[in-house]
């Protein structure tokens, strides 16, 4: 049997790899294959990456109509590649006994061209930021079966005609599979995860969260920072661009020879594995990531973000993040020197943090989506 995932997003395509293992799991055998509409991400060992693809300069982020980003990604080539993804999908036809769309009701819309059995996991949207518009339920009536993120999402869409759907927030079970590493920290040191995101963006907002890590160190708060580079970011141009900052990069600095960055008394160690290899050690997260940031929250992580958002698309979407999280995220100003005494206050605030890890477990849901989508694929398959 052979199953197609869509995803339309960097988070999103990282959401789909996960469920392919899942579904791997459930269904041994099956013949996965994943199109991305937006990123070039790396065929996995569960599921190969087929259709057309490319790297756009927004990296997807083109909510709220952002003109900026809009005409950057036409001038990318993205008409171009929606109409093959488009054609791609229509010669799709009768090649796939399922459908799996994940991320917005875009991916949902392109699936759809298949006309195969379709499930659609609906990250994007929820009753705490916006509800599904009627074109949306629409295109969601159309498809077998349909997963939002969070309950009163699912009861909203059951009461306006949506009968299969249910609860289940994938975004929980993204870094469960992680292998969790031990830093060896000092006893009296903790850990802030820093977590710049995958788009082109990255290198700068990295040069932001290291400054206001910094200056949190400088008030003698015993801390030690982990800055994540995603898969398909460049570790070096990390480098290059703090290296601008005045921090100095050591090849194997640390205990176990990882590569770090130093400035003064603040050391950040680069870390390209998974991040739920550090989730289980981090005290806090300081992250302008999307997917990642709310993974952090899902693990019970006090999650604190910077006001920095350069554009429209970038403040809406931070907006959206903090109605989403609601109070398991907190939000510091730009100014690099009062984000570093609230990211302190944080830090000392042992009970708030713990408040906020609750709070983030409550509003991500429980874990085990990835496990009952691949159900629903094996009841839609017959298999059950």
């Amino acid at each position: 049997m052979r199953v197609l995932l869509v995803s339309n997003g960097n988070g999103e395509a990282a959401i789909a790899q996960r469920l392919a293992v899942a579904l791997h799991e459930r269904i041994p055998g099956l013949a996965l294959e994943h199109l991305p509409l937006v990123g070039e991400p790396q065929s996995s060992p569960e599921a190969t990456v087929v259709g057309p693809r490319a790297a756009l300069p927004s990296g997807g982020l083109i909510a709220m109509f952002n003109l900026r980003n809009i005409v950057d990604d036409i001038g990318g080539g993205l008409i171009g590649l929606t109409i093959r993804q488009f054609r791609f999908l229509r010669k799709a036809r009768g090649r796939y006994d399922l459908a799996i769309a994940v991320g917005d009701t875009f991916a949902l819309f392109m699936t759809l061209q298949m006309r195969a059995r379709t499930i659609f996991v609906g990250t994007a949207k929820s009753v705490n930021v916006a509800r599904y518009g009627p074109a949306e339920l629409r295109a969601m009536r159309k498809a077998a079966y349909v997963i939002v993120r969070d309950r009163a999402t699912a009861e909203d869409c059951r009461a306006r005609g949506i009968e299969s759907v249910e609860a289940g927030n994938a975004i929980v079970d993204l870094h469960d599979r992680d292998t969790i590493v031990d830093l060896h920290l000092a006893g009296d040191e903790e850990l802030v995860l820093l977590l710049p995101g995958s788009r082109a963006g990255a290198y700068e907002e990295a040069s932001v969260l290291c400054a206001a890590f910094a200056a949190a160190r400088a008030r003698g708060v015993r801390i030690v920072g982990a800055l994540s580079v995603a898969p398909r970011l460049d570790a070096q141009r990390f480098i290059d661009r703090l290296a601008a900052d005045g921090w100095r990069y050591e090849e194997r600095g640390d205990r176990d020879g990882r590569a770090q960055l130093v400035r003064d008394d603040a050391r950040i160690l680069l870390w390209r594995g998974g991040v739920g290899g550090l989730l289980a050690h981090a005290a806090l997260v300081l992250g302008q990531a999307g997917t990642a940031n709310e993974a952090a929250a899902a693990a019970g992580i006090a999650v604190a973000a910077i006001d920095d958002g350069r554009t429209r698309a970038e403040r809406w979407y931070r907006m959206r993040q903090r109605a989403l999280l609601g109070d398991a995220m907190l939000m510091l100003p730009s100014d690099p020197n009062e984000a570093g005494e609230r990211l302190a206050a944080l830090l000392a605030d042992r009970e708030l943090r713990k408040k906020m890890g609750e709070v983030g477990r409550e509003r991500m849901g429980e874990p085990g989506a990835a496990r009952r989508i691949a159900e629903r694929a094996a009841a839609c398959l017959n298999l059950r």
